[in-house]
């Protein structure tokens, strides 16, 4: 897995770039309330947050001090990058957090299920099972949602392997917190990117960083559909410096 942002191997046009940014942020990977059943492949509504986000990360009984203290730092810097590429509030901190990271073990399966249930109540039983029976090649995973508005979300939950050694671990950080801000999706035509289940780059790239940047921008609204949003990110690109 490269841990680069991208290089000169890997240019990409602001054609491929609209092109990815709707695959990635208009579409699903799964189902919602489904587990792990593939969607139905078609557009849906804007996802992203609104009020800040303040991220906890806790851990199972099965993983070592040494695991949580460098799990702990890598979560940190990362949700600072992760707030100055989109301008959004996004903080460490453990008095109400609304996105929890969970890096627990299969002995924790008990303590994960549990957790779970009780951050976010209103879990559907096949995505519930996920915390206690998640299939052995999947490292990592998010859930977002909202509440009065679904595509305004509110929390998240992101569980990640701590079986993952330290650069498969940090990958998942990379990725689920991403996608935990709205971009749900996976696209192989996305590169360089995190959101590429090649898993080519492990970490996050300029690439995505302009995915983030689109997704955060005042002018696109939560729920949102790809037809209603089409003008606005041409404008938004237009003022993108580069090839078309």
């Amino acid at each position: 897995m490269r841990t680069g942002g991208g290089g000169i191997d890997t240019p990409y046009t602001n054609t491929q770039l609209l092109r990815n940014f709707e695959r990635i942020a208009f579409y699903d990977e799964y189902q919602r309330n489904g587990g792990l059943r593939p969607s139905d492949g078609q557009a849906g509504q804007l996802k992203k947050w609104r009020v800040p986000i303040r991220i906890a990360v806790e851990f199972g009984a099965s993983v070592p001090p040494e695991d949580r203290a460098r799990d702990r730092q890598n979560v940190a810097s990362y949700a600072a990058r992760l707030s100055r590429i989109t301008g959004h509030p996004i903080s460490v901190s453990r008095r109400d957090p609304n996105f929890t990271v969970m890096i627990m073990g299969a002995d924790d399966g008990a303590q994960a299920r549990a957790r779970a249930a009780r951050i976010m109540p209103n879990l559907k039983a096949p995505n519930l099972r996920l915390f206690s029976n998640l299939p052995r090649p999947i490292q990592c995973f998010v859930i977002a949602a909202g509440y009065e508005n679904e595509h305004e979300y509110r929390v998240a939950l992101s569980y990640i392997r701590s079986e993952n050694t330290a650069l498969q671990r940090l990958a998942c950080i990379h990725e689920e917190l991403a996608q935990g801000l709205g971009l749900a999706n996976d696209s192989p035509r996305a590169r360089p990117s995190v959101f590429n289940d090649d898993e080519e780059f492990a970490l996050l790239t300029t690439h995505d960083e302009e995915l983030l940047r689109i997704l955060y921008n005042p002018a696109l609204k939560p729920g949102m559909s790809l037809d209603e949003a089409r003008p606005i990110l041409t404008r938004i690109l237009a003022g993108r410096l580069g090839p078309s």
